[in-house]
């Protein structure tokens, strides 16, 4: 047998197999050699890293604050090099001091988030305290921790911390003034209006912004009584961590649907963990607004432990958490005669918006960035003010609002609050009319049929958890349920005149149900012509001017609900949030009643049961709502009209 030719790769292999373990370095070069400093045996991080600052224009500093109890209280001082006789400006936040230094910039004004850029411009020290219990504070964390009473017995809150820290700053920041503001928005308002219940003599000035001032009646929790169920994934991201928590888990895409299938709040919160909360468990065994709201609502306890620090009440017209409280806490200090040194301010935007661009709110779009031209031409030369003795191009009036029609903002020497409005009756009229004339002849009503089953919803579906058109579902084009059967639409003829209205309008209602329980959504909605030639996206739109629910239980006491009586005409008589809006001509005005909006709210099983947070599934029945507007009741909202060349 003849052997086989031995091709290139025998070859190859060949050679590697018979050449040494190891080649010989090239001639002139030495074998590679270990030396000490080539080891390391300890952490390549150092115990104490320290980071060239020559370039920066600020110095940075982290200090645990002591309060008077012991705790320490973790704290973010930002100081411009080379200051001498600032002001400070102080933060104090649930949500993470260290955050709101958001980059390693060496320049202030670009490390700061975007609420502090037009403050980071060398004139102000800048302060940030984490509350206590959260982030890098010590001390327990208490949400929203009442103030010291009743409701907690501690020698402690966040009055107290509030004054001990700025006592502190104003001791050991030998840059400062000695003279302190304080600014904050949503949760960081509510620590603001705390801090004026007793305040440093120091503090000078105050903005709460968004403040969350009374949780059942009107801002993050309830609205009349009627649950803000979204906002339990608040719960979990505030309160299972001292950090951040993770937001409830979805099991479908569509939070419609994943409310729905849970059946009641309660049910929902107690699939999810939430029992383990001391926070939910207080707040679900509450759910009339008894001592528990009544004690810690701070329209009540600011009028009680009135201050003199110059205080701007600063909110947005269409504010989607926290409507409520900034012009029911300045109406508080007004009428108990505090009027003088309290200042109310409502921009035409979102929550806390105030912080970010002001370009536009949703489809309405401003002249101009209206935020940043509040900040520096109105909000920081009155700090200024009173921080620095600089003096003020123009008074702050006692309310400045935006007008969103005349896109303008008002100006006002004297703001009526609710108590005092002149109101004018929009009357529900036969044939789904509506005018300021009132119903004539017979009897009259409306219908509809409330299914717990299909809940109407408050922005077209589908509504993820995540979902960014939460911040602007006030000013959403309501024509997306006008054709639903359990939605009744009132409209006036086409406007010959403008119909102004400053304040805040009252739904007052009428009706009956087959049910023993209900709630009742009050829409007033500006109705755009058929056609706009300068924005053909707003033809036709349906915008909601002010709209708001109420929980049919709370009729007659807020702390004492009662059984609505089957088939019988009951007054439902509620405030809508506060405007400063003209329907012009050639518009229409629009009143829509619902009873539900789903899933920001939960639903009523519109049978009386105990506590609705924890109602069954056989307590949801469907109920005919009808809505009278005949010698049974006339039905109307109530309109704060004025002048419409009144401004």
């Amino acid at each position: 047998m003849k052997k086989a030719a031995l091709g290139p790769a025998f070859v190859s292999l060949a050679c590697l197999l018979s050449a040494p373990a190891f080649a010989s370095p090239p001639a002139g070069q030495d074998s590679a050699k270990v030396t000490p400093d080539m080891i390391q045996t300890a952490s390549d991080i150092p115990a104490d890293w320290k980071q060239p600052e020559g370039n920066f224009d600020y110095v940075k500093r982290e200090v645990m604050i002591p309060m008077r109890d012991g705790v320490k209280l973790h704290t973010v001082i930002l100081i411009p090099k080379g200051a001498h006789d600032l002001p400070m400006l102080l933060e104090r936040t649930p949500y993470n001091a260290g955050g709101f230094v958001r980059n390693n910039s060496p320049h202030m004004a670009d490390a700061v988030w975007s609420g502090d850029k037009d403050w980071a411009d060398g004139s102000y020290i800048l302060v940030w305290q984490d509350v206590r219990g959260k982030y890098g504070s010590e001390g327990k964390y208490i949400m929203t921790r009442p103030p010291m009473g009743p409701l907690n017995p501690t020698t402690t809150d966040d009055t107290t911390d509030a004054w001990d820290t700025i006592d502190w700053l104003v001791k050991n920041l030998k840059a400062s003034n000695g003279k302190v503001g304080m600014i904050g928005s949503s949760y960081d308002g509510w620590t603001v209006a705390m801090a004026l219940l007793h305040p440093h003599p120091a503090l000078k000035v105050a903005a709460p912004e968004s403040p969350m001032i009374d949780g059942w009646m009107g801002d993050d929790w309830y609205h009349y009584g009627a649950l803000r169920q979204v906002n339990l994934d608040y719960f979990t991201g505030q309160m299972t961590k001292k950090g951040a928590g993770e937001e409830v888990p979805r099991e479908n895409y569509d939070d419609y649907t994943n409310f729905l299938e849970a059946g009641s709040a309660g049910d929902y919160a107690v699939v999810h963990g939430f029992r383990q909360l001391p926070w939910w468990n207080r707040f679900s065994a509450h759910p009339a607004y008894d001592a528990f709201w009544q004690l810690q609502a701070l329209d009540r306890l600011l009028p009680e432990h009135p201050s003199s620090v110059p205080t701007m009440w600063l909110q947005g017209l269409w504010d989607q958490e926290d409507i409520y409280g900034a012009v029911h806490a300045w109406e508080a200090l007004d009428k108990a005669g505090h009027g003088a040194n309290n200042h109310l301010v409502i921009g035409p935007w979102w929550h806390s918006q105030i912080n970010r661009d002001g370009w536009h709110m949703g489809p309405l779009k401003w002249p101009g960035n209206t935020t940043a031209e509040f900040r520096r031409q109105v909000m920081i030369p009155w700090f200024n003010h009173y921080l620095r003795g600089t003096p003020l191009a123009r008074p702050l009036p006692e309310a400045m609002i935006y007008n969103p029609v005349e896109k303008r903002w008002d100006r006002f020497a004297h703001w009526k609050p609710a108590s005092e409005q002149s109101l004018t009756p929009l009357y529900l009229q036969a044939d789904m009319g509506l005018g300021f004339q009132q119903p004539a002849g017979g009897s009259d009503s409306d219908s509809y049929v409330s299914d717990p089953a299909k809940p109407v919803p408050y922005l077209p579906r589908p509504i993820p958890q995540k979902n960014d058109r939460w911040r602007t579902w006030l000013v959403q084009d309501q024509r997306f349920v006008v054709d639903r059967p359990d939605v009744l639409s009132y409209t006036t003829p086409v406007l010959e005149k403008t119909v102004a209205i400053q304040g805040a309008p009252i739904a007052d209602l009428f009706a009956r149900t087959t049910g023993t329980d209900g709630d009742f959504v009050v829409k007033l909605i500006d109705v755009y012509p058929g056609t706009d030639p300068t924005d053909p996206a707003m033809g036709g739109y349906e915008l909601p001017v002010a709209l708001d629910i109420f929980r049919g239980r709370y009729r007659k006491s807020f702390s004492d609900p009662s059984p609505i009586p089957a088939n019988t005409v009951q007054e439902y008589r509620f405030r809508l949030p506060t405007v400063n809006y003209e329907f012009k001509p050639g518009h229409r005005i629009m009143v829509q009643i619902q009873s539900t909006l789903f899933p920001l709210y939960d639903r009523n099983p519109q049978t009386y049961v105990p506590n609705i947070l924890f109602a069954k599934p056989a307590d949801y029945r469907k109920a005919t709502v009808t809505i009278e507007h005949g010698p049974d009741g006339r039905s109307a909202v109530l309109l704060p009209v004025v002048a419409a060349s009144g401004h």
